[in-house]
């Protein structure tokens, strides 16, 4: 039975609309909604809108669908539009009364935000540790390479020189960067939204500092307006984050791709990273680098398209907003197996010393020429030209 069932039926063309894909989407959530629902139980008992003895029949409930989810055992039905009405009705069909009191001072709204923040303090964390992963794979890739020099390029023309350290230093200082973006907007987003209820909270008494307690969160989310306006808002600063991240994997994956070409051969990258043609024999393509590369558009995608259904709506709960979901599991989805693979390329990947040599040619090094005259007293702008005109 749906969470707002009422003495009719919904026309199976309006169900199958408004429910769209939520049932599949939200398996990612059962977990997250019932630990909320735990904190919501215990909070309920302490106000003593249900008594003891039903909050420990509600926690032993939700406990047992965590370990079903866990083995893959709970399915969220396309009747139960969501995770919040599946797991409802489970607590109903095993708990009777007990389970239908589980709802008390809450809505579906708060049930989603709280469940979508949980969500997202665990899926930032992932990425940040995946990020180290793939800085500890440049380090030792620096810590292998990092003294053969190589060019380097400005307006994709040799410039100055480089070194493979240089490069990999680049990037380790780049996700340290994007840690800390994404750690901030963890601090922002940290904030419980549970029992402001439908958006202007609930009329009864309780403890929403207890709950935020309980899951861990910073402060209270006091504002119940606040709270469903902040839905997009905040999904939308996660996924900018996201996109940071792999707007530094996308200039990394075309770095190397370039450097690893035969014409270039300065990394090399072997046979098991990269794929083959159906029709040229001799290919070893890229192919891992060029997904990457794209991917960083599909993730600043998923953040335009949640900016873009999140604007233009009035304060307060508009059903628009479940569409903001998929885009933003699509993004952590993307930038975790993004950055693993990273990490794998990184690992793999060596530096050609011999062609890096070859490559240094006397171009690279008309800045340092001219700088040797400066340093004999020649103004730089004579000294620029006196060198330039070696290079006409």
């Amino acid at each position: 039975m749906k969470l707002w069932q009422k003495d009719y039926a919904l026309d199976k063309r309006i169900e199958n609309f408004t429910v769209g894909n939520d049932y599949i989407l939200d398996q990612k959530l059962v977990k997250y909604d019932c630990v909320a629902s735990i904190a919501h139980a215990k909070m309920l008992a302490k106000m003593k809108l249900i008594s003891q003895a039903e909050s420990v029949k509600l926690i032993n409930g939700l406990n047992e669908i965590i370990r079903l989810d866990s083995s893959g055992k709970f399915r969220i039905k396309k009747d139960d539009e969501d995770c919040h009405t599946a797991i409802e009705n489970f607590l109903v069909k095993k708990l009777g009364p007990a389970g239908k009191k589980i709802h008390t001072a809450r809505s579906r709204n708060d049930q989603v935000l709280t469940a979508l923040r949980l969500y997202c303090k665990d899926e930032i964390a992932n990425v940040v540790s995946a990020a180290d992963e793939l800085a500890k794979s440049l380090k030792a890739f620096r810590a292998k390479f990092g003294d053969v020099e190589m060019p380097g390029y400005t307006h994709t023309r040799k410039a100055m020189p480089s070194s493979a350290g240089l490069w990999a230093g680049a990037f380790i200082d780049a996700l340290d960067d994007d840690k800390k973006l994404l750690l901030s907007i963890a601090d922002i987003t940290d904030q419980s939204p549970l029992g402001t209820a439908a958006g202007y909270g609930a009329p009864v008494a309780i403890d929403r500092a207890m709950t935020a307690r309980l899951l861990g969160f910073g402060k209270v989310q006091e504002n119940p307006i606040y709270a469903q306006n902040s839905r997009g808002k905040f999904e939308s600063s996660i996924l900018h984050g996201l996109g940071q991240v792999m707007f530094d994997l996308n200039k990394m994956a075309c770095d190397i791709i370039l450097f690893s070409m035969p014409e270039f051969g300065y990394f090399d990258l072997p046979p098991e990273v990269c794929t083959g043609s159906s029709i040229m024999p001799q290919k070893k393509n890229p192919d891992v680098l060029e997904l990457v590369r794209a991917k960083y558009h599909q993730v600043i995608s998923c953040e335009f398209k949640v900016k873009n259904i999140s604007g233009d709506l009035i304060s307060g709960y508009n059903r628009d907003l479940q569409l903001t979901k998929e885009p933003l599991f699509r993004g952590f989805d993307i930038t975790n197996e993004s950055l693993a693979v990273m990490s794998v390329v990184v690992n793999k990947m060596r530096v050609n010393a011999q062609n890096c040599k070859r490559a240094m040619t006397k171009e690279l090094f008309a800045t340092k020429s001219a700088y040797e005259l400066v340093k004999k007293g020649v103004p730089f702008r004579d000294a620029y030209h006196k060198v330039s005109k070696e290079f006409e």
